[in-house]
């Protein structure tokens, strides 16, 4: 995404300098494309990273690596001089977030994390209400986040699936939710306690379908003709590209069998988070439910605000536009104290992830863009405390208790949308 709008829509004010990647296949792949396209990108390993710097002289240096790696190349990038885009999740656990916290600190670069979907229409129209105060002061909220059986069970097949390279289901995904919440109240939170378990995707799941000749991929599973989590590679040219003729230098396979036992995320999670404004908010994570999309409840002292939206279904690259919202099925509805409640009619939105996707790339690399009432962009204070939910939320499963942010922490700026304490 980021490589198409700077070397074809933003090309006049943006160039790519180099490409650096783990895959040499998938490295020289995308070398290809760009020379298509008339931009000569020198390549490098990830090994050479230091020498890509050197030699390249990037001003940016967007990270799109594995989560578990992103603390590496966002401290050294910001070491050696250089601005960050990073994708979210920032980084996985608090020890790699401190690091990032102090390097950036030291460094004084600027780390931009790339959360879409405050970009999305109907998300920044949720901002614009909330900010208008059509329901008063906010007390607490409830936000249900469902993944369905197509987009939900790929991270089951992915590298997602082990903590030790995405953080769960709660770190990698559910970062997106907790910066909203933060965001849309302009607070952050303060302490978490999570309950979570792998509840559905399980080999007695696998047994239940009476799927009892399975392989540890579905390339050549014995079961692939009755088994509806089946995914076919060869079916998809864009993963055959990427994925199925770049296997042989690293072994990475993209179809793994979503009721292995080597999985160790949470299907399931239910958290409480309270904030330093004094909201509470419930929420939850499923990952194998029939429709894709979120509903959250905002209670305040003169209403409520419910907004509910469902997204097409998709797995991460199979050619089509992830998470667009289906037509009819994004609602904003107010219900004030003592008065009939209403509909709100829903800005318009088109593109990935709500419509999010076109207004964040020209905010990235369009200088002519101006101020943003909604203060949209996002840096390392905003991600760490988004992440931190989900990391914090991680702890608590583990220790069986609330546990403090400023626990595993320490530093922590308040991001800019964040109202100061009265």
């Amino acid at each position: 995404m980021y490589s198409e709008a700077i070397v074809e829509q933003y090309r006049e004010t943006n160039e790519l300098v180099a490409l650096c990647d783990n895959n040499l296949g998938r490295l020289r792949m995308r070398a290809e494309w760009a020379a298509g396209r008339g931009v000569e990108a020198p390549t490098y390993l990830d090994t050479e990273f230091d020498r890509m710097i050197a030699e390249t002289k990037p001003d940016v240096v967007i990270v799109t690596s594995k989560d578990a790696t992103h603390d590496q190349y966002i401290c050294r990038a910001l070491e050696l001089g250089c601005d960050v885009i990073t994708e979210k999740p920032m980084t996985i656990d608090e020890h790699k977030c401190q690091r990032i916290l102090d390097t950036q600190q030291c460094t004084g670069r600027k780390c931009t994390v790339t959360f879409n979907y405050r970009y999305s229409p109907p998300r920044t129209q949720m901002k614009e209400l909330l900010l208008s105060g059509i329901i008063g002061d906010i007390v607490s909220v409830d936000f249900h986040w469902l993944l369905d059986t197509s987009h939900g069970a790929d991270y089951f097949r992915r590298w997602h699936r082990n903590k030790r390279n995405s953080g769960g289901l709660l770190v990698h995904k559910a970062t997106h939710h907790f910066d909203l919440i933060n965001w849309w109240l302009s607070t952050v939170p303060e302490h978490v306690y999570a309950e979570g378990a792998r509840n559905f995707y399980l080999p007695a799941t696998a047994q239940r379908y009476g799927l009892t000749r399975r392989s540890e991929r579905c390339l050549d599973c014995l079961e692939a003709a009755k088994c509806p989590f089946y995914l076919d590679l060869r079916a998809y040219p864009d993963l055959v590209e990427i994925y199925l003729k770049n296997e042989q230098f690293d072994g990475y396979f993209r179809d793994r069998c979503v009721f292995s036992d080597e999985i160790d995320i949470e299907d399931t999670a239910h958290l409480v988070v309270r904030y330093r404004s004094g909201v509470t908010m419930s929420y939850s994570l499923h990952a194998f439910m029939p429709w894709e999309g979120y509903i959250v409840s905002l209670n305040g002292t003169q209403g409520r605000l419910e907004h509910i939206t469902q997204e097409t279904v998709y797995i991460s690259g199979d050619g089509t536009t992830p998470g667009e919202t289906r037509p009819g099925e994004t609602r904003i509805r107010v219900f004030p104290h003592f008065q009939s409640p209403y509909e709100v009619d829903v800005w318009p939105s088109s593109g990935g992830h709500g419509g999010a996707d076109p207004v964040m790339l020209g905010v990235l690399f369009d200088p002519t863009t101006g101020p943003d009432q909604y203060l949209r962009a996002a840096d390392q204070r905003a991600a760490a405390w988004s992440i931190m939910t989900g990391i914090t939320a991680n702890r608590s499963m583990e220790r069986g208790r609330p546990v403090r942010i400023d626990e595993l922490v320490h530093g922590l700026e308040l991001p800019d949308y964040a109202v100061p304490e009265k």
